[in-house]
């Protein structure tokens, strides 16, 4: 069933997120504008946290993923919620450092991590750094003996699954950027030199299968596969493996069409394939950790945009243009990402008009939504996008040298600013005239 995030429709005719009428919010911040609801992120936060409790005793750490959506005010619900972050660049290890959020639970992914980078990994303490190549192993190593430190380590397997996903989105297959093959013996040779190297401590592995995905058995079969992988490690190499990280990508309602599996089947039927291989293989069972990101804060946040222009061309298609577009949410054109759309001045009238929403960028393809069912727009409405909470902010551009938007918290009627609007100032901060 397609996630409402928390909306109404109030005596006005408006629509309401978190409480707070959307015109409202549009008129006092401006748009486009970024609205996120912390209700739903509190609400799926405990949900997974409360998940491993039930399914793992209590025995594993939601990694909150934050390349969806990374703040400060992220980081600090995160660390409330007695979650850790997975992040996986400097500056979203730096980000969360100022939020204060304990370092020792933040794990550190990439395929291609700078030495600045592990340097700064190091130095700040975190939890764990997810290797993804022997050259990798090999530099970390020489970093760690300069600073007469030890990195704790798990490593990227791919487990050789296909998701069915976009093919963008795809991680766990042998032809993937990310991580160590299982099918051609590098993941096991490159774990075996990890155990035999100074100042590496093995601790684990970790997959990831895809992105947005609506189907449990991709899921069940990347556990059965790491299982035994961790048998043949302890057969191989005798390490024991004390932690695996099962990734994320559970898919999420975007609009009404989709109607994904509800987490708690993903939860369940996962731990149920890792304890029955644990006793049938005879192994402890390892210190579980999954990384939801999207599932966490896509559907707690909408996107507002002013209609600026509406150009019926007759015969063809009526273009529905916004001050916004590929610059703030650039899903469309890399995925044909779609959405659900409505006017938020008039939220529970009728939807009587087929259009095409076009962005201001000089792009042709800067489209947000084709074929759209929305009430018949006229220029000076506010279209609300809803479920943009996840690659939207963080995969926004300066493209055209457009400001970010701002991006506002709600909650039971209350808001306030948690990124603040770009100015032309911010846009050329850096120039060098």
């Amino acid at each position: 069933m397609f996630d409402s995030n928390h909306t109404s429709v109030n005596e006005k005719n408006h629509l309401t997120l978190g409480g707070c009428d959307s015109v409202e919010l549009a008129k006092e911040y401006g748009t486009p504008l970024y609205v996120l609801d912390e209700t739903v992120v509190r609400e799926r936060c405990r949900f997974f946290v409360d998940s491993v409790k039930e399914y793992y005793g209590g025995n594993g750490l939601i990694l909150y993923a934050s390349k969806a959506l990374s703040c400060m005010a992220l980081y600090r619900i995160a660390k409330e919620e007695g979650m850790g972050v997975d992040v996986v660049s400097g500056g979203e290890m730096y980000t969360a450092y100022k939020a204060g959020f304990p370092m020792e639970k933040v794990y550190f992914h990439g395929n291609c991590k700078t030495p600045e980078e592990l340097s700064m990994a190091l130095d700040l303490g975190l939890g764990r750094i997810v290797v993804d190549s022997v050259t990798e192993l090999r530099q970390l190593a020489s970093i760690a003996k300069e600073k007469g430190k030890t990195a704790n380590v798990l490593f990227r397997i791919k487990p050789g699954i296909d998701a069915h996903t976009h093919d963008f989105v795809k991680t766990g297959q042998i032809d993937c950027k990310f991580g160590l093959a299982l099918e051609t013996g590098e993941a096991l040779e490159v774990i075996r030199e990890a155990v035999e190297t100074e100042h590496i401590c093995y601790c684990g592995v970790h997959c990831h299968i895809g992105s947005q995905i609506f189907d449990i058995d991709p899921f069940c079969e990347a556990a059965h596969v790491m299982m035994r992988f961790i048998k043949e490690i302890k057969d191989t190499c005798g390490a024991d493996t004390k932690e695996l990280n099962l990734g994320g990508g559970f898919g999420i309602a975007y609009n009404e069409k989709d109607d994904p599996i509800p987490f708690g089947n993903y939860m369940e039927a996962v731990s149920r394939v890792v304890h029955e291989e644990a006793e049938a293989l005879a192994l402890p069972l390892p210190f579980i950790l999954m990384e939801p990101g999207r599932s966490i804060v896509a559907t707690a946040g909408s996107t507002l945009y002013t209609v600026g222009v509406v150009k019926d061309i007759p015969d063809v298609r009526t273009y529905v243009s916004v001050d916004g577009g590929m610059a703030d949410n650039p899903r469309y054109i890399l995925y044909q990402a779609e959405y659900h759309f409505t006017l938020a001045n008039r939220a529970g009238d009728e939807k009587d008009a087929i259009v095409t929403v076009a962005g201001r960028c000089c792009e042709s393809g800067d489209l947000l939504g084709e074929n759209v069912r929305l009430q018949r727009p006229v220029p000076g409405d506010i279209l609300a996008v809803s479920a943009t909470g996840a690659y939207n902010y963080s995969m926004a551009s300066h493209y055209n040298r457009l400001p970010n938007p701002a991006m506002v918290l709600v909650k039971d009627g209350t808001h306030r600013v948690i990124i603040k609007r770009e100015s032309y100032e911010d846009i050329i901060r850096n120039d060098i005239f």
